[in-house]
């Protein structure tokens, strides 16, 4: 077999009792690297501080990834002040932690015939949340849903936690009370 010492300097064909040798006297592992090779190579390592290495290095690469999962809001056209703020604030939160989020109003019986009111909601929500997310999919009618995407900003925001709690606490009972007067 082809040997290739702790440094990664060759040291030439050896056989295998000699190459076990080498490794037993530097108290390292004897691993075989390409077995295909002719003859196969193997490397003089210390396997438990290579294993050790790897792992290390798959959980940085994990950290450094970000996982940006798609969550859902559902909202009906008649909806209601309270319930409208309470899902926007959630909206807002899903945002601040870096998630897109899938907005949808969902019509039953004729309402769909009135998509306009549908839209209203989805404004009112991409305005609620324009400090901090974009419309990434605009509002398109599928069904009897119409549906939305918004997605952060690429730009970290300074602080994220203050900026989601001034949007959540805007008042959002004025555009509630004029779509509700306009139904």
């Amino acid at each position: 077999m082809r040997l290739i010492g702790f440094d990664g300097a060759q040291l030439g064909v050896k056989p295998i009792k000699e190459a076990l040798k080498i490794a037993k006297d530097l108290d390292l592992d004897l691993v075989e690297v390409a077995s295909q090779g002719v003859p196969p190579v193997c490397r003089i390592m210390d396997y438990g501080k290579f294993k050790f290495d790897t792992g290390v290095k798959v959980r940085e690469s994990r950290k450094k990834s970000t996982s940006n999962a798609v969550k859902e809001m559902k909202y009906r056209t008649l909806i209601g002040t309270g319930d409208f703020e309470t899902k926007t604030k959630q909206v807002v939160k899903f945002i601040a932690q870096g998630h897109k989020v899938k907005l949808t109003v969902m019509f039953r019986g004729r309402e769909v015939y009135h998509p306009e009111l549908g839209r209203k909601i989805l404004d009112r929500v991409a305005e609620a949340t324009e400090d901090i997310a974009k419309i990434e999919l605009n509002p398109k009618l599928e069904g009897r849903n119409m549906t939305m995407v918004l997605a952060p900003y690429k730009k970290p925001q300074s602080n994220k936690k203050s900026i989601a709690n001034g949007i959540a606490s805007k008042d959002l009972t004025s555009t509630v009370e004029t779509t509700e007067a306009s139904l």
